[in-house]
């Protein structure tokens, strides 16, 4: 019967997104792993890598920029290390994250000093991260832009 019990959690768990957060993993530390992997990811945007780039992004991301414009994974990718998208800096301020479960919803404002396509050019926005918890690892899986007003 306990089997059976069990059984059927993890099945509901695993049909509604979500697993259980790691056994000994306090809040807290969950919500300090999503901000480090949000930091890694700010880091990798400055100077990207394929590898640093497929371990935090989610296969199937939705990242909306402030323009309207909405990229996958693949193109993120691309635009990042081909220099379509070039961040010469970014600094994050009014960071909050907030836990459900495996999902942290990260906010906060991006300034940036970019060279895209060879064009300098500053940015401020507003940014929302949806991170999920995949296979142990934090990943963002979507993400939107917009401009202050």
């Amino acid at each position: 019967m306990f089997r059976r019990a069990t059984l059927a959690l993890v099945l509901a768990a695993g049909l509604a997104g979500c697993s259980p957060m790691p056994r000994g993993a306090a809040p807290g530390a969950a919500s300090g792993d999503a901000a480090a992997a949000a930091e890694r990811l700010r880091l990798a945007m400055i100077d990207p890598s394929r590898p640093a780039l497929d371990a935090l992004v989610a296969d199937d991301l939705s990242y909306g920029h402030s323009g309207g414009r909405i990229d996958t994974k693949a193109s993120f990718v691309a635009d990042l290390l081909d220099g379509k998208s070039d961040f010469v800096t970014i600094a994050i301020t009014d960071q909050t994250v907030k836990l459900s479960q495996d999902v942290a919803v990260i906010r906060h404002t991006l300034t940036g000093q970019t060279l895209d396509g060879g064009k300098p050019g500053n940015v401020t926005i507003k940014v929302l991260q949806v991170w999920q918890r995949q296979d142990g690892q934090w990943r963002l899986l979507a993400r939107q832009a917009v401009r202050p007003g």
